[in-house]
């Protein structure tokens, strides 16, 4: 169910330098990745990936900001239902579904009655 585990940092450089240490030793190897967002997994067509960001809002990245759980989704009409029925239940909006870069990669992105950032997405190939 869960798809990737995304955390903040407020070093880039350093942050990519650990986890492409780190998880090369998990058969891990950059997926996808931009000059803010870096992504590694060990399956990328299997799902289960781990991420880096430095945060959107510009603030500094602290345990909780930058940090995101997103659940897999087989399609964009799922992702669709997922992130209508977070704001049905009273979750905030934190960027509508859509399209994100050019890779194919769709997500909704919503935070939950507590303020934890969480999203659905969908990326072809993973169904």
């Amino acid at each position: 169910m869960l798809g990737y585990i995304t955390v903040g940092t407020n070093d880039f450089e350093k942050a990519t330098a650990f986890y492409d240490a780190l998880l090369a030793e998990l058969g891990g190897t950059r997926m996808m990745e931009d000059e803010n967002f870096i992504a590694w997994s060990a399956n990328p067509a299997g799902g289960g990936a781990f991420s880096i960001i430095r945060p959107h809002d510009g603030k500094a990245a602290s345990v909780g900001n930058g940090v995101m759980f997103a659940f897999a989704a087989n399609s964009t009409d799922l992702v669709d239902k997922v992130y209508a029925k977070a704001i049905e239940l009273g979750g905030a909006c934190e960027g509508k579904p859509g399209p994100r870069g050019e890779s194919g990669f769709y997500a909704g992105y919503f935070r939950d009655l507590d303020g934890n950032k969480l999203n659905a997405f969908f990326m072809p190939g993973m169904e």
